[in-house]
């Protein structure tokens, strides 16, 4: 609450992220094993000057944002809205939300669900602003000169007649609500929310915004991040069985027990990744107990990880695997099985390194009974 007046937030986070080229929309990604939009909300969320905030995204995410905030302990979630055609539908759609659960509200800030670096300084001063001018935009200058694109040539511009314009921009809440159905009724869609009250009428108070305040749009624009996996895995030998190792079948007496092909070199390596991502294990992923893993091959499993470091646009750097056995010699077919890997995992063969030893016949390895695998991966966005 701000000096006796009600404040709702209206997260915009309905787009899909085509930019970004991930799989998963963009506001779900993870900076530091948290998602862009809860990063996000946690700002709001521990503001005295916000009552209510309101999620608007894609429906088919709606389920999985409620997951997502309710694990990270938002409190101060009122409803998580279903998106529109296009992001002034969809801010409409939660704009009257807001004034259907809170009339009281008195005034709306719409904030994009992508940008985690907001401040709260930069909040107060958005909702100052609109208390005593009816209207306000976060915005900052200019670092870069600019220059007209125009059919006949480009032209410069003086920078300093034009700002950035950031969010949150902030809006009495009943004439935001005349400048969108204006708006709507006319068919007009604006760039901004801004630019529909503007074009209302209204005037739009400038506030100084943040250089950090950057809205994450392409993978470019995630911090770097370097991780670290390990992985370890056992299987004990078992006669009627194929011996398969990194997807290369091995000519020997007897295989390895398992629920899939036992491939304990790929369990490794797929254990290291998953790490590496926070996933998780193997175990939670592929669990022994699912019958449609049964007799699956351990490449396939791997693809499915890869899969899931796509999502999350990671990159493979490098993996360096140990095959643990006493028997049998796995050299002659190490070049196969890194072929093998490289193909799934879309990396270059040298970024891949597997080596075999043995325990002296010591251990259960040394006794015959068993293969183990270790491996240690790196990845990086």
């Amino acid at each position: 609450m701000y000096k006796n007046k009600r404040v709702a937030v209206i997260l915009a986070a309905a787009g899909k992220g085509k930019r970004m080229g991930s799989q998963l929309p963009k506001q779900f990604l993870e900076i530091g094993g948290v998602p862009i939009l809860v990063k996000t909300l946690q700002v709001f969320d521990n503001m005295d000057e916000v009552d209510y905030i309101f999620v608007v995204t894609n429906e088919e995410y709606m389920e999985h944002c409620s997951e997502i905030t309710k694990k990270a302990g938002i409190k101060k979630i009122s409803s998580i809205v279903a998106g529109g055609k296009k992001r002034q539908d969809s801010v409409y759609n939660a704009l009257m939300e807001v004034n259907l659960r809170h009339p009281g509200v008195e005034y709306v800030l719409i904030h994009d669900g992508a940008r985690p670096y907001v401040s709260e300084e930069v909040i107060h001063n958005v909702i100052e602003a609109t208390a005593s001018k009816g209207a306000a935009v976060a915005c900052v200058a200019l670092k870069n000169s600019i220059r007209r694109n125009g059919i006949e040539g480009s032209s410069s511009m003086k920078r300093s007649e034009f700002v950035s314009v950031q969010t949150p921009q902030g809006f009495k809440k009943a004439e935001l609500i005349r400048s969108y159905e204006a708006a709507m009724e006319s068919g007009y869609y604006g760039t901004d929310d801004a630019e529909l009250v503007e074009r209302a009428g209204y005037n739009i108070e400038l506030v100084q915004g943040d250089y950090q305040n950057i809205k994450i749009t392409t993978k470019e624009d995630l911090p770097m991040e370097n991780r670290v996996g390990t992985g370890y895995d056992v299987h004990a030998f078992a006669s009627g069985r194929k011996l398969i190792l990194g997807g290369v079948e091995i000519p020997f007496d007897r295989g390895l027990e398992g629920h899939s092909d036992a491939d304990v070199l790929v369990h490794a390596i797929m254990d290291a990744l998953i790490g590496a991502a926070g996933k998780g294990d193997i175990g939670r992923h592929f669990p022994d107990t699912d019958e449609s893993y049964k007799g699956i091959s351990s490449i396939v499993l791997l693809a499915k990880v890869k899969g899931m470091l796509d999502e999350g646009l990671f990159k493979i750097a490098n993996i360096d695997a140990t095959v643990i056995a006493q028997k049998p010699k796995i050299a002659p077919f190490i070049d196969e099985m890194i072929q093998n890997l490289a193909t799934i995992l879309e990396m270059e063969e040298s970024r891949i390194n597997i080596k075999g030893t043995t325990t002296e016949k010591l251990g259960f390895t040394g006794r015959e009974e068993g293969i183990a695998a270790q491996a240690v991966c790196s990845i990086y966005r």
